[in-house]
């Protein structure tokens, strides 16, 4: 049986030096993520929350203290090793989206199996079915300028989900749209995670945050808060 903690985190810390000064970031975090968590990451700017998510992303290591994700110590891998772990267990959703505009929306899905050797037919496969999964099968031939700011997110999220990974990193995935399209994104993730995708999202707007089962608040570089949202009940 597979361990049920996908995230541990303890004594995490990350320190800038900025000149003469030291910007103490986050200031060792202690945090335990089950597998089919969704977990909300807040805080205002300067709390360290983009910093922690870095390193949760496998985008930054730490100054001190260790980082578990999905079993393996990650806190002392390479560059090179870290690169492997980001493309085979973490899907990223960015606020901009991050998609090639002259790339169709099946293509842009494809892009990290691509990176990770798989070959044409079961690219096209995989990535088709991720398509299907966020609604946009008949979208799957438009590119990025032919779709809604929506619609170009939910190819985000298909791209994200399309390795199959142990965890998605929501950084403030709703940033770039309006309020009844964001409404629709938390939805699709809502729907993600209720089928068992564990998902970590990043948001300073608190109604974005209530989609989540549970909130982790960050301040001056340590948690602040930790709860459970009040819906949590109803939706298990």
């Amino acid at each position: 049986m597979k361990d049920q903690v996908i995230i541990r985190t303890r004594g995490l810390t990350k320190h800038y030096v900025l000149g003469a000064e030291t910007v103490r970031a986050v200031r060792g975090v202690d945090l335990v993520i089950e597998r089919g968590e969704f977990v909300a990451i807040m805080g205002p700017s300067g709390s360290g929350k983009s910093t922690f998510m870095n390193m949760i992303g496998c985008l930054d290591t730490p100054t001190e203290g260790d980082y578990w994700l999905n079993g393996q110590l990650v806190s002392d891998l390479s560059d090179d090793q870290l690169a492997r772990v980001r493309n085979r267990e973490i899907g990223f959703v960015f606020q901009t989206f991050n998609l090639l505009p002259r790339a169709t929306a099946l293509h842009n899905v494809e892009l990290p199996l691509i990176y990770a050797g798989v070959g044409s037919k079961e690219r096209q496969r995989r990535a088709r079915e991720k398509l299907e999964l966020v609604g946009l099968g008949d979208r799957m031939g438009h590119k990025p300028p032919e779709m809604s700011g929506g619609q170009r997110q939910r190819v985000a999220v298909a791209r994200a989900l399309v390795n199959e990974p142990a965890l998605l990193l929501a950084d403030e995935p709703t940033g770039n749209l309006d309020s009844v399209t964001s409404q629709d994104i938390m939805a699709q993730l809502e729907q993600l995670n209720e089928s068992g995708q564990t998902i970590l999202l990043v948001t300073h707007e608190r109604d974005i945050a209530q989609h989540a089962r549970r909130q982790v608040h960050l301040k001056d570089g340590m948690i602040e808060q930790d709860f459970l949202n009040e819906h949590v009940e109803t939706r298990a």
